[in-house]
């Protein structure tokens, strides 16, 4: 179908509406399904963005990996019909559809045209509530998992994060790898993966975000059509768990010209009321698009390092400040150094005023710019609500950043920044570095 010039101008029809004001509307379906809403009308298309909360973390004891591989075959037949089926059907209605999976959520994306919606919709259906699973599918998407097991056995990046994890969750799922191992997906079978999906996706742990060519009448009978067949309850969740951060570093020796280090410790709960004076400090300490005081001590005065950052990471079960970097064999030492001492500087002395009204200047600029297409808005909507984060934030939020103060980031800084729990992960061959864990 001629869908694909539709599809693409559709991802900038609402970037300059976007940037002025985000009209969010409420909606909750006949069936009792619950949506944010922001209507688009101006092409007929419109976007979907869901969340199931839970993801990997819902992976049953000795099955890691299986929501993993549930979440790829997805979509690869449904409903009577085979993949190559289910893809033309698709094709046919130049309908997009994306699933993906993480710690903590499995996310759909949808798009479709305003006149084939209701078939983009069932199709859609089948495959959330009647996926296949068949032999075939499962093979295959299986042998495309354990490649990427092992190419990132010999990536230096991912060995880094899985040891990182290790050190800071242990047995819990955070812990491991969502794709699991080589052995864990090898052992799998189709009845894993169908408990897998019956643990996932359900009605009560969803969060909806659309976008477009549609009214919030119309929105609550599509939802219901598309989800009101799937389960309620799921899987219990796992406990939340404090990260596991002594300090120190841990070397794991691997034949490369650069090591690379991932680094950080505990972090603070996105719904602390120091959260966005944190947001604002980590942001000057060590954000790659801002001037940075690590992207300034690290790359431009010493040439360490082509790119260093930090950034606060919150999980639905733990809080983290992590941070990462790559240097040369003979100078990640000095790189690590240098970054223990803007960690404790920035406690000990603070931020200038200078910094502090640079940040607050750059992350309230670049805030509207993130709202650049229909998919990303719809994805902001489901974010939103999976945060917990009240339905005018989009209006809000670059007043709390501008609230920041000096103040502010002192007190943040000493309850946050603790140079003496900093842990490094180091992957490579280091000159002069040795593990102290």
């Amino acid at each position: 179908m001629k869908g694909i010039a539709p599809l693409l101008l559709a991802t900038l029809a609402f970037t300059d509406t976007a940037r002025a004001a985000v009209d969010i509307q409420e909606v909750t379906s006949p069936g009792g399904i619950t949506a944010w809403l922001v209507e688009e009308r101006s092409l007929p298309f419109m976007v979907l963005e869901m969340s199931f909360g839970g993801g990997a973390s819902l992976d049953a004891p000795g099955k890691r990996g299986a929501v993993n591989l549930m979440t790829g075959l997805i979509g690869e037949g449904a409903g009577g019909l085979d993949a190559r089926e289910f893809a033309a059907a698709q094709e046919a209605l130049a309908a997009g559809f994306g699933f993906d999976v993480h710690d903590d959520a499995l996310t759909v994306s949808a798009r479709f045209l305003t006149e084939n919606r209701h078939e983009a919709v069932e199709l859609l259906r089948l495959a959330l509530a009647d996926p296949g699973f068949d032999e075939d599918a499962v093979e295959r998407v299986r042998g495309q998992v354990l490649s990427a097991i092992r190419s990132g056995l010999k990536d230096p990046d991912g060995i880094a994060a899985r040891r990182f994890d290790e050190l800071a969750f242990g047995a819990h799922p955070y812990g491991s790898s969502i794709y699991g191992t080589l052995d864990s997906v090898s052992a799998l079978t189709r009845d894993d993966i169908v408990a897998a999906h019956r643990s996932v996706l359900v009605r009560d742990r969803l969060h909806v975000g659309a976008v477009g060519d549609i009214t919030a009448e119309e929105l609550g009978l599509l939802l219901d059509d598309l989800l009101g067949s799937l389960p309620t309850g799921g899987a219990g969740r796992p406990d939340p768990v404090m990260p596991d951060f002594a300090g120190g570093v841990e070397v794991v020796p691997y034949d490369i010209p650069q090591s690379v280090a991932i680094f950080g410790h505990g972090g603070i709960p996105r719904d602390d009321p120091d959260f966005f004076p944190a947001f604002v400090l980590a942001t000057i300490l060590g954000d790659s698009e801002f001037n940075s005081r690590l992207m300034r001590e690290v790359r431009r005065e010493r040439g360490l390092t082509y790119g260093v950052y930090t950034y606060l990471a919150n999980k639905d079960y733990a809080d983290l400040m992590i941070g990462y970097v790559a240097s040369a064999n003979d100078r990640i030492g000095e790189t690590i150094e240098v970054i223990r001492d803007e960690w404790a500087s920035i406690v000990s002395e603070g931020v200038t005023d200078g910094e502090l009204e640079a940040a607050k200047t750059f992350l309230t600029g670049a805030y509207p710019l993130r709202f650049d297409g229909n998919a990303r808005i719809a994805g902001i909507l489901a974010g939103m609500q999976i945060s917990g984060l009240p339905v005018d934030y989009i209006s809000t939020r670059n007043d709390y950043v501008r609230a920041v103060t000096g103040e502010d980031i002192r007190r943040v800084a000493t309850r946050l920044l603790d140079p003496d729990r900093l842990t490094f992960v180091v992957v490579g061959q280091p000159v002069g570095v040795e593990s102290t864990r």
